[in-house]
């Protein structure tokens, strides 16, 4: 892949569910971005900045795991601030992201207290930086798509429950997937730049739906319908808390956008519902695993109590032990054949 020429987005293939994860949060930052597991070589990041092609701008942003808050957040000029009474801010990657996409990859290495910063702005879409009783804040909203690999570290439950959809990446393809993605990928190798003219009707098709969807979002109202089938789902999958059903309705309502509806139907939310759920759902206890105990042994038989004497017979004894006394000179009897 060039510099120059992104791969376009409407050439991935074998990725639908992912295509549509980064579609929903880019149509409503405030989903809280996307969080995509998968072993290397999934197109993790060829999505990604694919993406970011279809916005205006093609803002791109990558986040290096060895980025300092200052760098992420930005730094204020104190030294100004109290001489010259003004404020002066530099801005971090979180300014430079705004409108476009922020990418981090191999989110799950990154410092929690970076992720948990991250994750707030985007839920925002403010950054807000405070140095010394002065503070300044601007707009950063921004589709946040972080990435990682399983077998390189797992991230706190805490964090991940704040990532608004969840894309787990499966690297066993069918052989016509495989070919399929592989000749695609050698045709855009080839040259880049003839493939992606061929794409560019569909791109350009792609990126007005996403700007339609992004102005009338805000005039989807949520039913009561809406909020009843949400509610359901996420009892049913024993999510703790309410943030599931916050972003489940805001995916749903992107969703309906996307596909030029002025209402929210059951299609929107069963189809966002996974990318919602599954990587908040409380499992339940398998079989194997649920305490199991040992039958309890019957008790003991008890010796029966010796049975009460008769009402009429009432100077009756229970019978009682007599000794045995040893009889001498006794001699056995013959045995006599038959």
């Amino acid at each position: 892949m060039t510099l120059d020429t992104p791969f376009p987005f409407t050439a991935l293939c074998g990725q639908p569910q992912l295509q549509t994860a980064l579609l929903l949060a880019t149509v409503d930052p405030l989903i809280g971005g996307v969080l995509i597991e998968g072993p290397r070589g999934t197109a993790k990041s060829t999505a990604a900045r694919a993406l970011a092609a279809l916005l205006p701008g093609g803002r791109f942003v990558d986040l290096p795991l060895s980025t300092s808050e200052e760098q992420l957040v930005g730094t204020l000029d104190l030294e100004a601030a109290l001489q010259g009474g003004q404020v002066r801010f530099r801005p971090g990657l979180l300014a430079r992201a705004h409108d476009g996409v922020l990418y981090v990859d191999e989110v799950n290495l990154l410092p929690d207290g970076l992720v948990d910063l991250l994750l707030d702005v985007c839920a925002s879409g403010i950054n807000r930086i405070e140095r010394d009783a002065i503070s300044h804040a601007h707009p950063a909203r921004f589709t946040l798509i972080g990435t990682m690999n399983p077998e390189e570290g797992a991230l706190r439950p805490q964090l991940l429950d704040r990532f608004g959809l969840f894309v787990r990446l499966d690297n066993l393809l069918s052989p016509a997937e495989r070919q399929a993605i592989v000749r695609t990928r050698l045709a855009f190798d080839a040259d880049p730049a003839a493939f992606y003219a061929r794409h560019a009707p569909a791109q350009q098709a792609l990126a007005a739906r996403l700007a339609a969807a992004r102005a009338t979002l805000a005039q989807i109202p949520f039913a009561d319908s809406d909020h009843e089938r949400v509610a359901a789902l996420c009892h049913a999958a024993k999510v703790e808390g309410v943030r599931a059903d916050l972003v489940m309705l805001r995916a749903a309502r992107a969703h309906a956008a996307l596909a030029g509806r002025a209402r929210i139907d059951t299609t929107d939310i069963d189809t966002v519902a996974e990318l919602v759920l599954a990587h908040r759902r409380q499992a339940e206890p398998s079989a194997d695993k649920a305490a199991t105990y040992p039958p309890t042994a019957p008790a003991p038989a008890q010796p029966s109590a010796p049975a009460a004497p008769e009402a009429e017979d009432w100077g009756a004894l229970a019978p009682q032990p007599v000794p045995i006394d040893t009889v001498k000179n006794v001699q056995p009897l013959s045995l006599k054949k038959r």
